[in-house]
């Protein structure tokens, strides 16, 4: 998770558009170290770099062949969550090779999303009530093996996508995970994989998808809505109300939120476009 500090002298000659490269069909982005976003493919799993100062960029780890989807970095190195593969792997940054793969599931998954707090990182399944926790050793060293934490209380799956994008609560204790196909957020607790509802006060978050936290506030892309839902959550994680909706012009069903500076970044999947290899695809920024 990206929180941000000053914001560059140059930050207002930074493109608000740039391209990725056609038919990449994107998913995940993050930011960082520095003026770096890194974008996942569902295509082929390549990664993509781009510099957020010029918008130019190029494939820096090239992919297996199935979805590379949320993505985190520790700042030398990349987790990316693996889809349908049901899988996620490590990637070095700075050479782009492949550290470490898990495989979480050989049946019927979706490993979605994605997040590094309290020493592991925690991936989403939205086809099976599940988290898969990685522990991470001294230094950050990388396990052999993970932990699978069954989701039980509130949440219920159903036919969809379930379980989506993933957020620390504000005071970190807990987790927050969004149902795309109910609209509901819940807390997780990382430890035992209980459950409870957020009281959202009656709003939803049906479509949502990628989550981005920056203190008490919980930006969460309703994707098909070509829409930003900005929570106001309370301390703990237990309720929020939406405050506000971000839309632009520009949006062709974004999926996930990075931010550098004022801004928020988000890749467009076009899922309502038929992909081919000459498919056009972008990412826009807005202000926050």
């Amino acid at each position: 998770m990206v929180l941000l500090g000053s914001v560059p002298a140059q930050a207002a000659s930074k493109p608000d558009t740039f391209p990725l490269p056609n038919g990449f069909q994107p998913e995940g982005i993050e930011i960082g170290p520095g003026p770096h976003a890194y974008f996942g493919s569902r295509a082929t799993g390549d990664i993509y770099r781009a510099d957020l100062r010029t918008g130019k960029g190029s494939v820096v780890s090239k992919g297996p062949g199935t979805p590379s989807l949320g993505l985190k970095t520790d700042g030398r190195r990349l987790f990316v969550a693996g889809g349908n593969a049901g899988n996620a792997r490590v990637v070095d940054l700075r050479t782009g090779r492949v550290l470490k793969s898990y495989q979480f599931a050989t049946g019927t998954s979706f490993v979605n999303d994605v997040i590094l707090v309290g020493g592991a990182a925690y991936f989403t399944d939205s086809s099976n009530a599940v988290l898969y926790k990685l522990r991470l050793g001294r230094g950050g060293a990388l396990p052999e093996n993970f932990t699978a934490i069954p989701l039980t209380g509130a949440i219920q799956y159903g036919t969809g996508i379930n379980a989506n994008g993933i957020a620390p609560s504000p005071d970190r204790r807990s987790l927050l995970i969004v149902q795309s196909n109910t609209g509901k957020l819940f807390e997780v607790n990382p430890s035992s994989g209980a459950t409870t509802e957020v009281n959202l006060g009656g709003d939803s978050l049906v479509n949502g998808d990628g989550l981005l936290l920056s203190g008490r506030t919980l930006y969460a892309v309703l994707n098909r809505d070509n829409t930003i839902a900005v929570v106001g959550l309370s301390r703990d994680g237990s309720s929020g109300k939406i405050v506000k909706r971000l839309t632009d012009s520009r949006f062709d069903i974004p999926t996930t939120v990075a931010a550098y500076g004022h801004r928020l970044y988000l890749p467009n999947a076009r899922f309502s476009t038929t992909p081919t290899p000459d498919t056009p695809y972008d990412v826009v920024a807005v202000e926050r």
